[in-house]
């Protein structure tokens, strides 16, 4: 089998601004890499997570299932936001019963790795290495410098550097080159069996800091926003890096490539753009939780094309087993679907009729184009996304049938639901204090 299955590359931006690239329409943002490797493969126009923020969406990523079905709904782990959270941080992670996409690709044989951000807990036994993977490089937390750290006692352990299993380096250099070149390392000694690597970039979320190489480019760019484009051109040559080293081996034909992103773009604290889309990081609009899509596999998919029906991360994890040759449809619990069949054509139809999203009290549900917007402190909105996808309409005055059906189906679905394992937080954090209509309009034009 080994011969014919594909290896696997998933490239994972986090904090990225949806309209902040050229295959997404960007004239100010560089990504000459991924638009290049947007050509080679189907670029995936209405692709969601299934969390507006960075630990439920991963958690959904690694799992294939929604997050809020085992309780991981709430929290970004570890909770170091006050001081009753740090008690709990350790026992805060991806639930250790759960079967991660690397264990399901160990299971098929593969050689598993993660290099950059873990952001899935803690504690030891939440370790990636006890998760289904083989090799690790990068950081346990969620965000740390992009340089080295000079005194290691000041910073939490959780955003040091760490190699495997507590062997504690600090990196050298501007650490998204860094974590381009550990994958390409590894995938450099990856001869003897097909490997997966899920290149978790800490770019570009905050701190806003760039490559002092890039420090001359984007000069009619100011500011926050300025900084943000040099570490998406980082972002991207690193991307580049790692295409490049598959070519070079002679890996391209036959590795699934995909470039996506966490969540939407927090605009306000990094400067991105999810232009044309209202919203923004930790909201349910599609800004917060519309994302780019990529999908290379060169041997298999059609390049320079586009799929335009709604896919979700969850996706991801039996599209990879399925292309490993393993049997999605064996392992219980999935909410996400193989995605092959559709973008090959050999299915019709959408690989969604329904999609949902849940925090606390916020909720949202999108059945066919409709969407639904739930929220504590007023009523709820309704938009067609096929005429609206800026969400500047709200129709559900016009439509109160359609209203009650989408309540009633979106309370079905929180039956089936776990009760929150992690509920210390939010007003500390920030994002439950927002209101949605403060990130209601989409820039007039790309800024």
């Amino acid at each position: 089998m080994a011969a014919d299955q594909p290896n696997i590359v998933l490239l994972f931006a986090d904090d990225a601004g949806y309209g902040d690239f050229g295959f997404q329409g960007s004239q100010h943002f560089k990504t000459p890499h991924l638009d290049r490797l947007a050509k080679s493969g189907v670029r995936l126009t209405q692709f969601y997570v299934s969390g507006e923020t960075c630990g439920p969406s991963r958690a959904g990523l690694l799992s294939g299932r929604y997050q809020q079905r085992f309780g991981y709904e709430e929290i970004n782990v570890p909770g170091i936001m006050s001081p009753h959270s740090k008690l709990l941080g350790d026992e805060m992670g991806l639930p250790t019963h759960l079967k991660t996409m690397g264990n399901h690709l160990q299971d098929l044989g593969y050689r598993t790795a993660v290099f950059g951000k873990w952001h899935m807990g803690v504690a030891d036994r939440y370790h990636p290495l006890r998760r289904g993977f083989d090799e690790f490089y990068g950081m346990r937390g969620g965000a740390r410098s992009f340089f080295a750290y000079e005194n290691l006692d000041q910073v939490a352990h959780e955003n040091w550097i760490e190699r495997d299993f507590e062997n504690y380096q600090e990196h050298e250099g501007y650490l998204t080159n860094v974590i381009a070149d550990e994958a390409c390392d590894f995938i450099q000694r990856s001869d003897d069996a097909p490997f997966f690597a899920y290149v978790s970039f800490t770019a570009v979320h905050t701190p806003m800091q760039a490559d002092p190489n890039d420090k001359d480019t984007f000069p009619q760019l100011e500011g926050t926003r300025r900084t943000a484009a040099q570490m998406m051109l980082a972002l991207d040559r690193a991307c580049g890096k790692i295409i490049d080293k598959l070519s070079d081996l002679g890996l391209s034909e036959n590795t699934i490539v995909v470039f996506t992103n966490d969540n939407g773009g927090p605009m306000d604290t990094n400067g991105s753009s999810n232009y044309p889309l209202s919203g923004i990081k930790g909201t349910q609009l599609e800004g917060g939780i519309r994302v780019p899509g990529i999908i290379s596999w060169p041997s298999k998919l059609k390049g320079n094309s586009v799929y335009e029906s709604p896919l979700i991360t969850l996706d991801l994890l039996p599209t990879f087993v399925a292309a490993g040759g393993g049997d999605p449809e064996a392992i219980e619990g999935l909410d996400g679907v193989n995605m092959l069949p559709f973008l090959q054509g050999k299915t019709d139809g959408r690989p969604h009729e329904t999609l949902h999203w849940k925090m606390e009290t916020r909720g949202a549900i999108r059945e066919g184009d409709w969407k639904l917007l739930r929220y504590p402190d007023r009523p709820a909105e309704l938009f067609d996304l096929a005429k609206d996808p800026a969400e500047q309409n709200d129709l559900a005055r016009q439509h109160p049938e359609i209203v009650k059906r989408l309540f009633r189906d979106m309370f079905a679905w929180e039956l089936e639901l776990e009760r929150p394992l992690f509920m210390l937080r939010r007003a500390e954090e920030g994002w439950s204090s927002r209101r949605t209509d403060q990130f209601r309009s989409p820039p007039a034009k790309e800024y």
